[in-house]
């Protein structure tokens, strides 16, 4: 087995990288999903969701360079091309969303795709003993599925 200079095997890690490459991909869609619905977004709610759509392309776009530079520790390339992006990506595209209900349910989708590829991450990350990428999906599974349920409740469903 040969490390990398975090100490990480360099197979594992570029395994990682290559799975996170397609967790980029998924967020820079959700990123445009998100960004969409805040401009297009129209009805009794829109005060309320156009602010929420912004915090959370925000923190999106956060998470795509967190992403992005983890990969790059990792000792990859980052994928940095719309076609690359959309070659990889499962969560759904939401064109032209305008109504409430719609953009929240876009929401809920995009972020059930995002969990399951950060589950599956996380727990190759524990196999391979990194506990920077480990550390950031927790992060991540955490923050999301917290908005889902608040999406859900506004939705008023259960989870």
């Amino acid at each position: 087995m040969t490390l990398n200079s975090i100490g990480l095997d360099t197979v594992k890690a570029k395994d990682l990288a290559n799975d996170l490459n397609e967790l980029l991909a998924n967020f820079q869609l959700y990123y445009q999903n998100l960004r969409g619905i805040h401009w297009n977004i129209k009805g009794r709610d829109f005060f309320n969701l156009h602010v929420k759509f912004e915090e959370l392309y925000d923190d999106a776009n956060m998470k795509v360079d967190e992403i992005a530079e983890r990969i790059l520790t990792l000792g990859e390339t980052p994928l940095h091309t719309f076609e690359d992006y959309v070659a990889k990506a499962k969560v759904p595209v939401g064109k032209n969303v305008s109504e409430d209900e719609k953009a929240v349910r876009l929401i809920v989708g995009s972020l059930t795709e995002l969990l399951k590829i950060e589950r599956a991450i996380l727990d190759k990350a524990g196999d391979a003993n990194d506990e920077g990428t480990n550390s950031m999906m927790s992060d991540f599974i955490t923050e999301q599925e917290k908005t889902v349920w608040m999406m859900k409740a506004w939705l008023n469903e259960s989870i």
